[in-house]
């Protein structure tokens, strides 16, 4: 009878784990490269999830994907729940233009927030004279290589100015691996780079060689942003780098959270709430996380609609009407 009595136990026991079990939500977050700051937005997002597991029931993996067009294209195949993304790539697979041209467009793209911010950045050799961005006409400037993130922006920018090539004594198309060596051997003059901050190869820059980090701004940097939902005003912060102790305003776009319609909105919610009841912590994860604003993470960059739960999320803590 007492052993009877001890495996209707375990068998209860087992169905009670089994309907726990059955209660547990599994997700999925697309990052990009191992080396990539993307990859730890996603590892510290699912940090914060499943430290909240045993309330909420979601569990949370990260790995490491090709970046931001394939964690879109892997949500809308349903076979990621979220990914990170950069707020240009959120607003054309919105609207199928660029890349998703032929694909068509995502209309069940959503946004949950915006991460940090990738500024587009000039570090100029202190000798050259360049103090603004106007300043670069005449000089040798590496505008990137084609088809890389600096060389596109560059020539948005240089497209908003009426430049062309010919406005520049040299136009070098060097990688971004490649062009704080020849900034510092005195190839070039100034570097332009699309990226977050702090940033390996312009650390190497600023201390291989006397350089300075130049303002991006003026009127044609103001209706980009405004002409644009996928740019936004950055600030670089002084003291970051040596040779810039005060704090460097330009532009560019935000590496942003992404889902689906179809993922469920309670799910969504208590992603959203463990990073953001939760911000002191994630703030901590990576310096770059350190100039987040939960106002600005709710709009900058954003492109797609919110999502059901995150909108919910937001409204109840009063930040969104």
């Amino acid at each position: 009878m007492k052993a009877l009595k001890v495996l209707a136990t375990a068998a209860a026991l087992t169905l009670v784990a089994g309907a726990v079990q059955s209660d547990e939500k599994f997700i999925t977050i697309g990052t990009g490269g191992q080396t990539g700051v993307y990859y730890v937005v996603g590892q510290s997002i699912c940090k914060l999830v499943n430290r909240g597991s045993g309330q909420h029931g979601v569990k949370c993996t990260a790995p490491s994907t090709g970046g931001s067009i394939a964690n879109i294209n892997a949500i809308k195949a349903g076979d990621q729940d979220m990914g990170v993304a950069q707020s240009d790539w959120q607003f054309h697979a919105l609207n199928g233009s660029s890349k998703f041209e032929e694909s068509g467009a995502f209309p069940g793209l959503r946004a949950v927030f915006s991460v940090h911010p990738e500024p587009f950045t000039v570090v100029a050799r202190a000798d050259s004279g360049i103090k603004t961005f106007d300043d670069l006409k005449g000089k040798r400037v590496n505008i990137g290589n084609p088809g890389s993130g600096q060389r596109g922006t560059m020539e948005v920018i240089m497209a908003a100015k009426g430049w062309t090539m010919d406005d520049f004594a040299l136009a070098s198309e060097l990688k971004s691996a490649e062009q704080s060596q020849a900034l510092c051997d005195n190839k070039i003059d100034a570097i332009v780079f699309t990226v977050g901050h702090p940033n390996g190869s312009i650390q190497e820059a600023t201390t291989s060689c006397d350089a300075v980090m130049v303002p991006v701004t003026g009127p044609e940097i103001d209706k980009l942003v405004s002409d644009n939902p996928y740019y936004s005003a950055a600030t670089i912060p002084g003291g970051m780098y040596k040779g810039s102790g005060e704090d460097v305003d330009t532009f560019g776009v935000r590496a942003t959270f992404v889902s689906s319609e179809d993922v469920d909105p309670e799910t969504v919610y208590q992603v959203v709430k463990a990073v953001f009841d939760n911000m002191n912590r994630f703030k901590k994860l990576h310096p770059a996380f350190a100039v987040l604003m939960p106002e600005q993470m709710i709009e900058a960059g954003l492109s797609a609609p919110l999502h059901d739960g995150a909108a919910r999320y937001y409204k109840e803590k009063g930040l969104l009407q």
